[in-house]
């Protein structure tokens, strides 16, 4: 009886599955992106790796990878996946409102690119067709890895996700071209099947689209009815897989129908549903798809021809960056989300594989030609989160001095203004609060990041470290209206509360407190008033819950007020206080309900009479 340990394909999904538990949790402790490890799974244990010293060593064949074939499908399976979870998180509106971005933008960065890349190649002694149909495989960008670093919902991440919307629907005329083009295949009958092929496929997606809206909000209802996750998840899978399957039957590529799947389950109110329990099968085909991106990687070759390959490298990423970058500052984006994008957007990517692939069987390209440009191919997919970091930095540092007229860090501080120290989660809540009444204010942040965002967002904010005392002069402190410090550093907020209260007595200085012992020491160190979060935060909880219990509104208000109350004796106790330091919720501040209108038997008014 055979051992399953005698299957290869087995052996090979032990491996994956292995590889997968180890990187996905050691990279996110170091917080690196899990997709360079994968890749490097890839380069190690494949093929070409330490497979390739299977027969050497048999042991060798339980640790490593020895048919990429065999997998190749779980990864496109991947890839179909990642296109449907896009669709969900997409609907028919806001897609519709990127059309100006995906017919305009992502259509001219796709010529052009392939144009300049297909004639610098002419140039050095490729053939027209050839150069052609390499130009139009290494100007496509890798939907599976930049959509998952750029997000969709941010200036870049919808910049991207145009272009490679397009990308994706161009695959199939690129490919028709490509059989156009070789010298063996007849033109007419080539160009009368990309028609039909293009009309069928289109009636297919019309067709998707009726019974889609028509049965899907059905079909989820009766499974959720259901109550069983297996269901639920089988009809997900088996939708995803259909979709797939007709726009592959008429010759459309299989992402096609995922993305179509997506969006249209992302117009039922299952969406959220289906997102939550495809998430986990989609990470792992993804990562099988990058294992097969590694595996593509021949560290030999490499060593042997590493100078024609960093030339190739560096040469495609510029010449896409520069042409991206351009094309999304021409159509008015912002210098720094269309230096972010066209790096991030400037590495080949999977489908280049397949557009090689069909250029080399149509014999317009030599096989050894094809085989350089996949390893090129390779490790730009390998460099991708690289230059995501680096495209990032780039433009963090482009807006920072960008800014029209005289630089945030440059003008000179108005009088009457609200300062606030910290622009995190609280220091915007508190500017958005401030502007909704006509306060003015100025904020000020020490993360590059965050200031180089509240920018582009519009708010008034200076970059700067307030731990330096030459920050604090320029805030001219002495003609400001309040002073509020909303960040998270307990020991420095305390420092900045002493020189302020030396420099500026009356000025009033509100601070954001951890807990109640800081919130002592920043009243002992001059503060007006210190918020402890974690106090306010529990009692609003506490009186929320008590509430919906049912218990009145009057008895609920006494014991916050109760408990305040000993706070108040700790804070001035432990601040050695000469009065009690003001603690108030917002229950109060908004008159709902005061301590006045509460009686000593602990009832309200109203419920008294």
């Amino acid at each position: 009886m055979s051992s399953p340990l005698d299957n290869p394909v087995f052996v090979d999904a032990i491996v994956i599955l292995g590889a997968a538990g180890i990187i996905i949790p050691a990279f996110a402790r170091f917080r690196i992106t899990p997709i360079i490890g994968f890749i490097l799974v890839g380069v190690l244990l494949g093929p070409s790796g330490l497979g390739s010293l299977q027969g050497q060593y048999e042991w060798l064949r339980f640790a490593t990878i020895s048919d990429r074939e065999a997998i190749e499908p779980f990864a496109e399976f991947g890839i179909i996946l990642l296109l449907f979870s896009i669709g969900l998180e997409l609907s028919f509106k806001r897609l519709w409102s990127l059309r100006r971005l995906v017919f305009g933008v992502g259509a001219a960065e796709l010529l052009v690119s392939s144009f300049i890349i297909g004639f610098v190649l002419y140039l050095i002694g490729q053939s027209p067709a050839g150069a052609l149909g390499l130009g139009l495989a290494l100007a496509l960008s890798s939907t599976a890895l930049v959509l998952p670093m750029s997000g969709t919902k941010s200036p870049v991440g919808r910049a991207a996700l145009a272009m490679l919307l397009f990308e994706d629907v161009a695959i199939v005329p690129i490919i028709f071209l490509l059989g156009v083009l070789a010298p063996t295949y007849a033109s007419g009958s080539t160009w009368d099947e990309m028609i039909n092929t293009l009309l069928l496929g289109a009636a297919v997606i019309i067709g998707m689209l009726v019974l889609g809206r028509l049965l899907l909000p059905r079909i989820f209802a009766q499974a959720a009815r259901t109550k069983s996750p297996e269901l639920f998840l089988a009809v997900s899978l088996l939708v995803i897989i259909l979709a797939s399957l007709a726009t592959a039957a008429t010759g459309l590529s299989p992402i096609v129908g995922a993305l179509l799947a997506g969006l249209l389950i992302a117009e039922t109110e299952y969406h959220g549903e289906v997102e939550v329990i495809t998430q986990p099968f989609k990470g792992l085909a993804l990562g099988v798809f990058l294992i097969t991106v590694g595996m593509q990687v021949d560290v030999r070759v490499i060593f042997a021809n590493w100078s024609d390959i960093l030339v190739a490298v560096v040469g495609v990423v510029f010449i896409k960056a520069i042409v991206t970058g351009g094309l999304l500052r021409f159509a008015g984006a912002r210098i720094g989300t269309a230096t972010e994008a066209g790096v991030l957007m400037a590495s080949p990517s999977e489908t280049t594989l397949i557009v090689l692939a069909a250029a080399a069987q149509a014999q317009l390209i030599q096989p050894q030609t094809a085989a350089f440009w996949q390893i090129v191919t390779a490790i730009g997919l390998t460099i991708t989160p690289l230059l995501a970091r680096f495209g990032h930095d780039m433009a963090r540092r482009i807006e920072m001095r960008s800014d029209s007229g005289p630089s945030p860090d440059e003008r000179p501080i108005e009088p009457e203004l609200t300062i606030i120290i910290g622009f995190g989660r609280v220091g915007k809540l508190v500017a958005d609060l401030l502007q909704t009444h006509d306060q003015k204010y100025l904020a000020v942040e020490s993360n590059i990041d965050a200031v180089a965002k509240a920018r582009r967002e519009g708010y008034p904010i200076l970059f700067g470290n307030v731990a330096r005392n030459e920050m604090l002069d320029r805030l001219r402190l002495g003609h400001a209206k309040a002073l509020v410090l909303t960040m998270d550093e307990p020991v420095l907020s305390v420092q900045i509360v002493k020189k302020v209260r030396a420099w500026v007595p009356d000025l009033p200085i509100i601070a954001r407190a951890r807990d109640i012992e800081h919130a002592a020491e920043l009243y002992q160190a001059g503060a007006t008033n210190a918020v402890p979060e974690a106090l306010e935060g529990s009692l609003q909880l506490s009186e929320a819950i008590l509430v919906e219990n049912g218990v009145a509104m009057g008895p609920v208000i006494a014991s916050i007020h109760e408990v305040r109350d000993v706070y108040r004796q700790q804070i001035q106790a432990d601040g050695d206080l000469d009065e009690e330091p003001p603690l108030k919720s917002l229950t109060t501040s908004n008159k709902q309900a005061t301590a006045s209108d509460l009686v000593p038997d602990g009832l309200s008014p109203q419920e008294q009479s």
